[in-house]
């Protein structure tokens, strides 16, 4: 079964998702938020998904960022209509610096690297790259 994370924002959200195995992390997609949770819903029906991991929205003192309401809000509705699946938080605190530093790693010239929706799906590989490894330990 494969994990799901997520890189929720205000207009769009990335996702990335582990393969059958558990073994690998890739981009998914980058959605409009308003569509986030419908598309969720039709890959849990095409897809096994052990459990789904959202990024929690930080300051770096640890404070909660505006956002955070936003990201409850969603939990909240995903654990009403769909409990068979959980879905946990995890630290998201610079992981769109990090993003932007694989890009420019990566060698992606300064146009590619200002395409937010894939700056939101390299965030949400991140967010699960970092989740996988905190569970090896």
């Amino acid at each position: 079964m494969r994990i799901l994370a997520i890189d929720y924002g205000k207009k769009r959200t990335g996702l990335a998702v582990t393969d059958p195995l558990q073994l690998i992390a890739g981009g998914l997609a980058t959605v409009s938020t308003s569509e986030l949770f419908v598309f969720l819903r039709d890959y849990v029906a095409r897809e096994q998904v052990e459990r789904i991991v959202i990024g929690e929205p930080r300051q770096p003192n640890g404070q909660p960022s505006e956002n955070l309401a936003r990201v409850k809000t969603f939990v909240g509705r995903w654990r009403k209509e769909m409990p068979q699946i959980p879905i946990e938080f995890y630290d998201e605190r610079f992981t769109s610096v990090l993003a932007h530093r694989a890009m420019i790693d990566a060698g992606l010239r300064k146009k590619a690297r200002q395409d937010k929706a894939l700056v939101d799906e390299i965030s949400a590989t991140i967010i699960l790259q970092d989740y996988m490894r905190s569970r090896k330990i």
